[in-house]
């Protein structure tokens, strides 16, 4: 059974395109490529078909996760019957996707640190702090990863 997860935040240029990437390298290296399929979007439009913040594709290319290919895009109403899992990055966030999710769809949308092990329910934005945002961003984005892609292998993908 293959899966296909959604990741969201406001812009699509910091936190989800990072979790993207994360979770695209572990799913890679788990050799599950061919039955996870993994996208991220924004709620906003503001950076539609922008790369991903260059201090956030900096901070993820020093621990070997490449986001250049990446480009921001919008949440759309399809997303919702395309995807099984949409996870958002924050409970604002959380909100704007369930206000949007259609009454009938496949997807199943949630906070994505309800995958990690942190105490922390939200990934915060980094946008406008320093650098330790970022790296605060990754190792959050990287918990959260690790416990999704057991979730999977021990449940759907078995």
């Amino acid at each position: 059974m293959s899966q296909a997860v959604l990741f969201v935040c406001l812009g699509n240029i910091c936190r989800s395109p990072t979790a993207h990437g994360v979770f695209q390298n572990m799913v890679d290296r788990a050799g599950l490529t061919q039955q996870i399929t993994i996208d991220s979007a924004g709620t906003g439009d503001w950076h539609i078909g922008h790369p991903p913040d260059r201090r956030m594709t900096a901070a993820a290319q020093a621990r070997n996760i490449d986001l250049t290919p990446l480009r921001a895009r919008q949440v759309s109403v399809d997303d919702f019957h395309d995807f099984d899992l949409i996870l958002a990055m924050d409970r604002s966030n959380l909100s704007d996707l369930l206000t949007m999710k259609p009454g009938h769809c496949r997807a199943t949308v949630k906070l994505f640190l309800d995958y990690a092990d942190s105490p922390l329910q939200e990934v915060p934005d980094p946008y406008y702090g320093g650098p330790e945002g970022f790296e605060t961003v990754l190792d959050l984005v990287e918990d959260g990863a690790r416990g999704l892609l057991g979730e999977l292998q021990r449940g759907a993908l078995e």
